[in-house]
């Protein structure tokens, strides 16, 4: 599966892992599946208004309100780096991690203007008693195909739950990015060279947006 499918295709089961489920299931929901679907009265709030599907601007900043809060953008970061963060210095560490979590809300984004009749369904949640991090995992459904295995990985941060990796049938959107970029970083030759590269990537797709 080519990284950019990939990507577009994890993005968008996050949003769907955020869309409403029944109060009664809910309410039988544990902490770390709650924190995946607890953005779900916002987002869905979002899906009925057409006009503000159409302004790509506002979108990108309502999906980075509504994701930051759940998803640990700094582990993220380090682990699709890999050995390159251990190597980078402070400044690099922080411009990749902006321009990372930018590329991401930007595909996030498009993903939430396509969405389409999907939901989510929770599996049973193997947990033991005081983790810090948990796999949750989840079905995606569409009418008329196979339901599509979605798993979080989640991790317990300052007391609250976030997501740091996405796999799709197996797959990692971390693994899926760290053979990108690594093979980026040997193509430009330097990291920085790659964090400008996303840097122009990011600031040239916002202007073709607007």
């Amino acid at each position: 599966m080519k990284v950019k499918r990939f990507t577009q295709l994890s993005l968008l089961v996050m949003l769907l892992g955020f869309l409403p489920i029944s109060h009664s299931v809910a309410a039988e929901l544990a902490a770390p599946q709650v924190a995946i679907e607890n953005a779900s009265t916002k987002l869905q709030q979002k899906l009925q208004d057409k006009a503000f599907t159409k302004d790509f601007v506002k979108i990108t900043e309502f999906v980075n309100d509504v994701i930051y809060p759940h998803t640990d953008f700094n582990l993220i970061s380090s682990l699709v780096l890999g050995k390159l963060w251990k190597g980078a210095s402070p400044d690099e560490q922080a411009r990749f991690k902006q321009e990372f979590q930018t590329l991401l809300v930007r595909t996030y984004s498009r993903a939430f203007v396509e969405f389409k009749d999907w939901t989510v369904r929770f599996l049973p949640l193997q947990m033991e008693p005081g983790a810090t991090k948990v796999i949750v995992k989840t079905e995606v459904i569409q009418p008329g195909i196979q339901p599509i295995g979605v798993n979080y990985r989640m991790v317990l941060s300052n007391g609250a739950w976030k997501a740091y990796d996405i796999m799709i049938e197996g797959v990692s959107l971390v693994t899926n990015y760290r053979t990108t970029f690594a093979n980026e970083v040997q193509t430009k030759g330097s990291l920085n060279a790659v964090i400008e590269n996303l840097v122009k990537r990011n600031s040239d797709a916002l202007i073709a947006k607007k």
